[in-house]
């Protein structure tokens, strides 16, 4: 792979491979987030941010998250994980309770409705993921593929900033 020396002209920057792959990840990642986005928006009526909240809290369980932990997670920050969380609670997917272990702390869980609809749009989520990011790829590519990703999110995560 190439050095930043070889690049002299515009047409050497825009053909350098490894500019061309990246483009191409961030490319299908767009297509990809475009096409299940819609979906959710249209089968479950809510937005692709509102599902991954909605998971991240059933990953959580009881007693909930933090509204600093659900903005980092979503590398929001805190301001609009607190905007995107009024939307949900005002929709009554969540709810805020108070934290256990702070007593100005407040958590954020799922509602039993915000269950159900995480529920329901994970299985059109899961439709489309097999049918959109899995059954294009080769069958004997698929299981490298996923580590790779997860190798890569995780070495993002971890270069980012941590919120105050």
């Amino acid at each position: 792979m190439g050095e930043e020396a070889e690049i002299g002209t515009a047409k050497e920057a825009a053909d350098h491979e490894l500019i061309v792959a990246f483009g191409r990840l961030q490319g299908a990642a767009n297509r990809l987030e475009y096409i299940l986005g819609r979906a959710l928006e249209e089968e479950c009526g809510i937005s692709h941010l509102v599902f991954e909240v909605l998971l991240i809290l059933g990953r959580a369980g009881e007693p909930g998250l933090s509204m600093r932990a659900v903005a980092q997670e979503q590398v929001l920050t805190t301001g609009g994980a607190t905007r995107l969380v009024d939307r949900m609670e005002a929709a009554g997917l969540v709810a805020r309770a108070e934290d256990p272990d702070d007593r100005r702390g407040r958590l954020v869980r799922l509602t039993r409705l915000g269950e159900e609809t995480v529920v329901r749009a994970s299985r059109v989520h899961l439709e489309n993921i097999k049918r959109y990011f899995v059954a294009p790829l080769p069958a004997t590519d698929r299981e490298r593929f996923a580590e790779d990703l997860r190798i890569l999110s995780h070495a993002a995560r971890d270069a980012l900033p941590r919120l105050p």
